[in-house]
C-alpha cells in the first residue's frame, strides 16, 4: 500500500480488488472519500499499522458490496509522526485540499488533543478508534473504542478479587497514563485496596532495574502499568528479574500487537479489550482469517483493527441513514447507530460513544486468551454532549 505524506490511496481505482464491475456503475462514480491520520512514523507506528489494516478490510468490504449509495469508499493515508503539530496539519490538508467527509484516527491523546478543534472548526467528523482517558464529547468526535470505566472500571474489580489488594502504578509521563492513574487510585481505594507506589518513566531507560526493584521492594501484588512504545522492554526484563513470580500485571491498552516485543515474557498479565484474536466466535475467527489473508499469516489482529474496521461500517450506515454524504447529516445520523461488529453490535450512543462488548484476557504463550466475556459495557465519557 502506497503511504503518501500527506500519500494516499485510491481504492476505486483498485477495481479487481474493490469489488466493481463495469456493470454496477460505481467504479465511474465520485468517491466518498474518508482521511486518516495515523502515525507512521514517530514510534508507536505498530498500532498506525493495525489501524490501517482495519480501515482496508472495511474499504474492501464496502466497495465489495457496491460502496456507499453506490459511490466507492476512498481512504486519504497521512502519517502524524506521532508528533502533535503533524497531525494538525495533516488534518488540515485531509479536510481543506481532499475534502474528506470524515477523519479517522489518530492514536496518541496528544495527537487527539491537538486535532480535535480542527475537527470542529472544520466541522468534520473525528471517528477515534483508540482506547483512551475520556472526556472528549463534541458534536463532532465519535469514539468507538474504550474509555476507563468500560477498561480500568472492569480490569480493577477483577484482580483485586483474584490476585490481590496491594497495587504499584508505573506508567510513561504522558497524558493518558497520568488521567487514568488519577482515576484508578479512587476505584482502588472503594475496593478496599493500597495503592504502595506510584511511578511514571522518563521515556529514556533502557535498563529497568532500578524500577523493578523498588516494585519489587513494595511488595505490590499487582502492578497496575501504563507503558507503551519506548517501555516495553521492562516486561522482558522484570520477567527475567524474577518479579512476576510474585506480582502480577493488570496492562491498560494491551493488545496482540504489543506481544511480539515480549519474546514469550511476561506470562499471565491480565488486560481488559474489546476483542480477542483467539475467541472462538465464528464472526471473530473469520475476521482474523480475513486480516490475515490480507496482511499475511503472521500477522498480529489486534482489537486496532477491530475499532477502526467499525469506523468506517458506521460511517457507510450513518451515510445511508442520512441519504447523502453530507458532514452535517453524517453526524446526525451517527448518534443512536447500533452497527454490526464481528465481536457484536456496536451501539452509538447520544454521547458519541461506543456501547461494545469488553473481555477479560490474559497473557498466554504468543497470544491473548479470554478469560472472561464482561458483555456489553456502556461508556461513562466523564463529559456531556452540549446543545448544538
Amino acid at each position: 500500500m502506497k503511504l503518501r505524506s500527506i500519500k494516499c490511496i485510491t481504492f476505486a481505482l483498485l477495481v479487481g480488488g474493490a469489488g466493481f464491475s463495469p456493470s454496477t456503475g460505481a467504479g465511474a462514480a465520485e468517491p466518498i472519500r474518508v482521511g486518516a491520520v495515523l502515525p507512521f512514523s514517530g514510534g508507536v507506528e505498530l498500532y498506525g499499522q493495525q489501524a490501517k489494516l482495519g480501515l482496508d478490510l472495511a474499504v474492501k468490504d464496502i466497495n465489495a458490496a457496491g460502496g456507499i449509495l453506490g459511490r466507492p469508499v476512498e481512504v486519504i493515508y497521512a502519517d502524524d509522526k506521532t508528533r502533535p503539530a503533524s497531525a494538525v496539519a495533516a488534518t488540515h490538508e485531509l479536510i481543506e485540499r481532499d475534502g474528506v467527509v470524515a477523519v479517522v484516527g489518530p492514536i496518541t491523546s496528544r495527537n487527539l488533543n491537538a486535532i480535535v478543534p480542527v475537527a470542529e472548526s472544520q466541522k468534520t467528523p473525528l471517528l477515534y478508534a483508540t482506547n483512551y482517558e475520556g472526556g472528549k464529547c463534541s458534536r463532532y468526535v465519535f469514539a468507538f473504542s474504550t474509555v476507563p470505566n468500560q477498561e480500568l472500571g472492569q480490569l480493577l474489580p477483577y484482580v483485586n478479587e483474584t490476585i490481590g489488594n496491594s497495587y504499584f502504578l508505573l506508567g510513561a509521563d504522558r497524558i493518558w497514563p497520568h488521567q487514568m492513574f488519577d482515576l484508578a487510585q479512587p476505584l482502588i481505594e472503594k475496593l478496599g485496596g493500597k495503592v504502595v507506589g506510584i511511578k511514571y518513566t522518563l521515556g529514556t531507560e533502557t535498563d529497568f532495574t532500578p524500577l523493578i526493584t523498588q516494585v519489587a521492594a513494595s511488595k505490590a501484588k499487582v502492578l497496575l502499568f501504563a507503558l507503551k512504545g519506548d517501555g516495553m522492554d521492562f516486561i522482558r526484563q522484570a520477567d527475567d528479574q524474577g518479579l512476576l513470580k510474585d506480582t502480577t500485571i493488570a496492562f491498560l491498552g494491551l493488545s496482540e500487537v504489543d506481544l511480539g516485543i515480549f519474546r514469550g515474557k511476561g506470562q499471565n498479565m491480565v488486560t481488559v479489550v474489546p476483542s480477542v484474536a483467539t475467541s472462538d466466535e465464528p464472526s471473530v475467527k473469520a475476521f482474523v482469517a480475513k486480516a490475515r489473508a490480507e496482511a499475511g499469516a503472521d500477522v498480529a489482529v489486534s482489537n486496532y483493527v477491530m475499532t477502526h474496521y467499525n469506523t468506517l461500517i458506521a460511517l457507510k450506515a450513518a451515510i445511508e441513514k442520512a441519504g447523502k454524504a453530507d458532514k452535517e447529516a453524517v453526524v446526525d445520523a451517527m448518534a443512536g447507530l447500533v452497527v454490526p461488529s464481528p465481536t457484536g453490535p456496536v451501539t452509538i450512543g447520544q454521547d458519541h460513544h461506543a456501547t461494545m462488548n469488553m473481555f477479560i484476557a490474559k497473557t498466554k504463550g504468543s497470544d491473548l486468551v479470554t478469560v472472561r466475556a464482561l458483555g456489553e459495557i456502556a461508556p461513562q465519557p466523564g463529559c456531556k454532549l452540549a446543545d448544538r
